[in-house]
């Protein structure tokens, strides 16, 4: 078995007799009554006591504490890791050398990881945050869209209008050219509603436009590991490698779905959308992506999308700087996170812009750099969560979900949380 250990550290990367040592450890703690270790068990097995516990109940604690199903299916995916990392070390053929292959992925996190799993195909970055801001059924969709991203993104990654137009105008060319350039396109996305979106924009392209000789999906909503699953990017080569064999045709199904959601996405009334998921079943990562993406709008409860009152809880909870609250909120909290630091700063930036501040930067972090910045709730922020205050009464910008456009100084669609659809209020 190849030894991962002197490979740089990552939570994915897993040594099956590092696990068995930690099993064996976890059923020695159990026979001893350790209080954390009975804690962990009664997590996983129900019911379970500790005076009869044996080694095959550890395992399977471990197993499910890693996200494995249990510990013969965490096994074989440590198998299947090594084996993918042998192939690597042993200069295995390429596993896209058969044909010309275009791989095609929502930003660049997984660019170089391709290469160093064996991958020698073309990469195409498509990353349009369709997640964020607006995406109105207009003619002028690129522009619009530019417009956006230099407004929200630009200061603080420095962008420029000529550099956000070349690069939007390099993804549609790029995507346009996929089926006549390459034999084999690859789609490889995850399940968050930026991904999930993106995905919709690119199989409704190729509904319309007409799909390449083979089309592929690699979408995946779980990886094992010992740190929470949010994206490819934070896989190791091996696990790149491995999920080759995961991947599945798009067939007629696919793409159609993708073009009604895509099609619903820019509409000004969400129910379109909020429909379109019931209806995506053939794409499993996209249903819940899309309510998800529907509960960013204003809540029938207190007017916050679930993201500003998530950052508005913890705010209250524990007094934390903008960087913090971004990692409690994607590692913990957010039941789907698909927002990147820069687009949440955004968030916190146009939440400052209202009538009465629900928080405040403290006096002593104002000067630092945006994620060092602490902020404190007012008594607006408590009023607001306690559902005292509607949160757009206190005029904050206007802003966008897809083709929904939400003022404050009008009725606006909202996310009714119990019934789980939108409504006008």
């Amino acid at each position: 078995m190849t030894d991962l250990s002197e490979r740089r550290p990552s939570p994915f990367r897993l040594n099956l007799e590092h696990q068995k040592k930690r099993a064996k450890e976890l059923c020695r703690d159990l026979r001893a009554g350790e209080p954390d270790a009975v804690t962990r068990l009664r997590a996983h097995r129900s019911g379970a006591t500790a005076d009869r516990v044996c080694l095959a109940d550890a395992q399977f604690v471990i197993a499910r504490e890693l996200g494995g199903a249990s510990w013969p299916a965490l096994k074989a995916h440590a198998a299947g890791l090594d084996r993918a990392r042998r192939a690597i070390d042993e200069g295995a053929p390429a596993p896209d050398g058969d044909v010309g292959t275009l791989h095609i992925r929502c930003g660049s996190d997984i660019r170089t990881t391709l290469r160093d799993a064996g991958f020698v195909g073309e990469f195409l970055e498509y990353s349009n945050p369709y997640c964020q801001g607006p995406v109105p059924h207009a003619t002028d969709l690129p522009g619009i869209r530019a417009r956006f991203i230099l407004d929200a993104y630009g200061p603080a990654l420095g962008l420029s209008e000529a550099g956000v137009i070349d690069k939007l105008r390099t993804e549609e060319e790029g995507l346009a050219r996929a089926a006549m350039d390459h034999q084999r396109v690859v789609l490889w996305f995850e399940h968050d509603s930026y991904d999930q979106l993106i995905l919709a924009r690119c199989l409704s392209h190729f509904a319309e436009a007409g799909a390449p000789a083979v089309l592929e999906l690699v979408s995946i909503n779980h990886f094992p590991g010992s740190e929470r699953f949010i994206g490819l990017g934070q896989l190791p080569a091996e696990a790149i490698r491995m999920l080759w064999a995961s991947r599945r045709a798009v067939d007629r199904g696919d793409l159609a779905v993708g073009h009604r959601v895509w099609a619903a996405l820019r509409q000004p009334d969400p129910r379109d959308l909020a429909a379109a998921a019931s209806g995506a079943a053939g794409l499993p990562d996209l249903p819940r992506a899309i309510r998800r993406h529907l509960a960013e709008l204003p809540s029938t409860r207190d007017g916050l999308s679930l993201t500003e009152r998530l950052t508005l809880r913890l705010i209250q909870a524990e007094s934390s700087t903008i960087g913090g609250i971004f990692q409690r909120l994607t590692r913990e909290l957010d039941p789907l996170p698909f927002l990147g630091d820069i687009m949440f700063l955004a968030i916190v930036e146009a939440m400052t812009r209202v009538t009465r501040p629900v928080f405040e930067v403290t006096d002593d972090t104002a000067g630092l750099n945006w994620p060092q910045r602490r902020l404190e709730i007012t008594a607006a922020g408590r009023a607001v969560l306690a559902g005292e205050v509607d949160w757009l009464s206190l005029k904050p910008p206007e802003r966008w979900v897809g083709g929904t456009r939400i003022e404050a100084a009008s009725p606006n669609w909202r996310w009714d949380e119990t019934g789980s659809f939108p409504v006008r209020a």
